[in-house]
């Protein structure tokens, strides 16, 4: 069937990617990303989901193309980041937007999304089709050094300085961690991300509390640990509930008093911290590169080809009526999004 595809691009604007030579393969994508200084931690999402999935699928030998210029037909997939809201889709051009945790593209006739919340139809009014594929977990990733063995000492953050809550910047935390006998790292430069050698727990909250789920974030905190081999403390979101099986896939704090709690049941209980790595090492099976492979062409087979198809089979019109209730969706949103709130707040309020 493969031989029968449609040509599959994986479109990166020639202004997004950096001078010189591109990676390979899958396994020289960190090195290289990591060698361009040019791509900020912050900027380097777009092409952690194009550039790397579009590496994956052609080392497993998926026929694809990486472009730097939109073709006039085929499949098009693409981080939202390097799609502008002006691009319409042509008669015979289809476009999968990879939207991360960003709105969705106006006009992309499919969306891939990173939580599975994302792809849950929030009311009538929704028109974005979406599908659910779990993110990459990280690059190069080095495991916990086993030399460590039951070594509980480095409670670590990993992640851009931005998503550090304020309470674990303050002399409480450290004299709090002292007490147990344990150290905060935080690993803040994107070049250490992959590095979990000297890691014994870590530390993924972005906020305390119950009240935002973090719709667009992935889960990729959890998927990392269960990858290196350590256990993760990790706040209230929606994509870690999502994942979660039994209670050794993490340990969920909503507030500070929860978070020194499970570290000292970590401290404390070396046959849990066992449990919960090896729970690890069978979850993170799921996320290897060859089952994410499987998902991605069962995604482009059997969703991506037929809606393609069908859309070339449209008449023009038809197309246009598909652009026309997407523009006005866009018009109405705001004001619909609005009714709501005050729906809500009349109820809450009563």
């Amino acid at each position: 069937m493969l031989k029968n595809l449609p040509p599959i691009y994986f479109y990166i604007p020639h202004n997004k990617l950096p001078a010189g030579n591109l990676p390979q393969n899958a396994d020289s994508y960190w090195q290289w990303q990591c060698a361009q200084h040019s791509i900020s931690p912050m900027q380097s999402g777009g092409c952690f989901w194009t550039l790397q999935t579009y590496l994956y699928l052609k080392d497993y030998g998926f026929p694809c193309q990486l472009v730097q210029t939109m073709p006039d037909e085929g499949i098009v997939l693409s981080h939202r980041d390097f799609l502008e809201d002006s691009i319409q889709p042509s008669p015979k051009l289809f476009i999968v937007c990879l939207r991360a945790d960003v709105d969705r593209h106006p006009y992309a006739q499919l969306h891939v999304v990173q939580n599975p919340y994302q792809a849950v139809p929030k009311s009538f009014m929704e028109l974005w089709e979406s599908y659910f594929i779990p993110h990459w977990p990280q690059s190069s990733l080095i495991p916990r050094d086993r030399d460590r063995k039951d070594t509980f000492e480095n409670v670590t953050f990993i992640g851009n300085a931005v998503n550090l809550v304020p309470e674990f910047q303050e002399q409480f935390w450290y004299e709090q961690l002292a007490s147990l006998g344990l150290q905060f790292q935080q690993k803040l430069s994107h070049d250490s991300w992959n590095d979990y050698s000297d890691i014994d727990v870590i530390l993924a909250i972005r906020e305390f509390g119950r009240k935002n789920h973090f719709r667009g974030k992935p889960a990729s905190k959890l998927y990392n640990a269960w990858h290196a081999g350590v256990p993760a403390i990790l706040s209230y979101e929606s994509a870690f509930l999502a994942e979660r099986k039994s209670n050794l896939d993490y340990l969920e704090a909503t507030s500070m008093e929860e978070v020194i709690y499970s570290l000292k049941q970590l401290r404390d209980n070396q046959e849990l911290r066992s449990a919960i790595v090896e729970n690890g090492w069978i979850r993170a099976k799921e996320t290897q590169p060859d089952k994410m492979v499987q998902r991605w062409h069962f995604f482009l087979i059997n969703t991506a080809l037929p809606a393609y198809k069908n859309w070339c089979l449209m008449p023009r019109w038809q197309q246009q009526l598909f652009f026309d209730a997407r523009q006005s969706f866009l018009k109405v949103r705001p004001v619909y999004y609005h009714l709501k709130s005050q729906v809500f707040n009349l109820a809450k309020a009563s």
